[in-house]
């Protein structure tokens, strides 16, 4: 079946369901999303929408848009506990690679931005995916209310948890990094932070950058095993004091946060899958490569796929001739990242003094172009033309 002549079940209403149901819609293509919450507002607090990101979304159209709601990074360093340089990306490069900014933006703020594209009629609340099940050539997904949805392809965007991933793939359960993190965003008028930038010591790391509309975006990630009852009862006066020998504006920082802003939970991520399609059923976003949150590449990456989806859905004969496409085009770069990712996570979260010293030391003294390998071989790459071939049986 051409991919114009379907309906597609897109379930989950995060970045990556959004950004598909309004990549679909400019193909002239039906598509439903099905959200398992009550209110789409975007939980979570800021992340960065990285020089690939904004490319991926100039070609789905929606990056001038975008650009005022986002605040503008020019730099991300790495800092010691003492506020020193560990490393210094060059990310002028990499923006003039792609001819993209870097910008922080809050997850709220995008996804109102996401929703206003999409009539309310294509959108349906109170949805939690439960199955799905082949019926010929079509696909029916169960919720948990009792009802169903029928398409004739079926776009897994629900996330890490996902359990439509875990019905296509049954030993692909989340996995737990080893630490846990605190996020939240506050107003920025008294610290006037001006850069983005992560700390890492022997009690964790922090990070915070400006967001637009004079906030800051925090978090924090301490080592501790998972669900773990007492640290699941910290609030800003227990973060305040583990990171109290933290360079300033940490302990500011911390001390101006309120515990109602405070957003708290384990990391996880997926590990890398074999397989992205199965026949006219996509995984997409973290529910195909959920990853750790170190290269800050999680809704990049959510993004990068609905750009390559949209051109393979363009030329290709069938939706399962483009999905297919689509895993050749995406899986091993995803799973790069999700394996670099989850190693930087690993040295970034040393607690050993004695580990800490010889790592910051290397950092410090090893040249700028091995320091910037890993972020190249990320963004140095043209990512729409990764095994791209439309000249074969479209």
């Amino acid at each position: 079946m051409h991919p114009t002549d379907s309906t597609f079940i897109i379930v989950g209403g995060g970045i990556a369901g959004l950004c598909a149901a309004i990549g679909l819609a400019k193909w002239g293509i039906e598509a439903h999303v099905y959200e398992s919450a009550t209110e789409l507002k975007g939980i979570g607090a800021g992340f960065g929408l990285a020089a690939n990101a904004m490319k991926a979304l100039e070609h789905l159209g929606l990056k001038d848009e975008i650009v005022p709601i986002g605040h503008f990074l020019d730099s991300y360093n790495i800092l010691d506990q003492q506020g020193n340089i560990l490393v210094e990306p060059n990310t002028k490069s990499i923006s003039q690679q792609y001819q993209q900014d870097n910008f922080a933006i809050h997850r709220a703020d995008l996804h109102q931005f996401l929703l206003s594209k999409i009539p309310s009629s294509q959108i349906h609340l109170g949805k939690r995916a439960l199955s799905f099940e082949r019926r010929g050539e079509d696909i029916r997904v169960y919720f948990a209310d009792g009802s169903h949805a029928d398409g004739q392809a079926l776009l897994a965007a629900d996330g890490v948890h996902s359990p439509l991933r875990q019905q296509l793939i049954p030993g692909s359960a989340p996995r737990y990094s080893g630490y846990t993190c605190w996020r939240a965003t506050i107003d920025n008028s008294s610290i006037k932070l001006e850069k983005g930038t992560e700390t890492w010591g022997g009690k964790g790391r922090f990070g915070m950058t400006p967001l637009v509309d004079n906030r800051i975006y925090w978090y924090a990630c301490v080592n501790t095993e998972a669900q773990n009852p007492v640290l699941k009862k910290w609030k800003t006066a227990e973060l305040l004091d583990n990171f109290k020998n933290y360079h300033n504006p940490i302990p500011s920082i911390l001390s101006e946060t309120k515990d109602s802003e405070l957003i708290a939970n384990d990391i996880i991520d997926i590990a890398p899958l074999k397989q992205l399609a199965f026949g006219n059923i996509l995984l997409l976003g973290d529910a195909g490569h959920a990853t750790t949150p170190n290269l800050g590449q999680g809704a990049c990456q959510a993004i990068e796929d609905v750009a390559v989806l949209m051109d393979e859905l363009r030329t290709a004969a069938s939706i399962t001739l483009a999905f297919q496409r689509f895993e050749n085009r995406r899986l091993d770069r995803v799973n790069y990242i999700c394996n670099t990712s989850w190693r930087i996570g690993k040295i970034a979260q040393w607690e050993n003094p004695f580990l800490i010293g010889m790592r910051n030391f290397c950092m410090k003294i090893a040249p700028n172009s091995l320091k910037q390998q890993q972020l190249n071989k990320l963004l140095s790459v043209d990512f729409m033309q990764i095994n791209r071939n439309h000249d074969a049986g479209s």
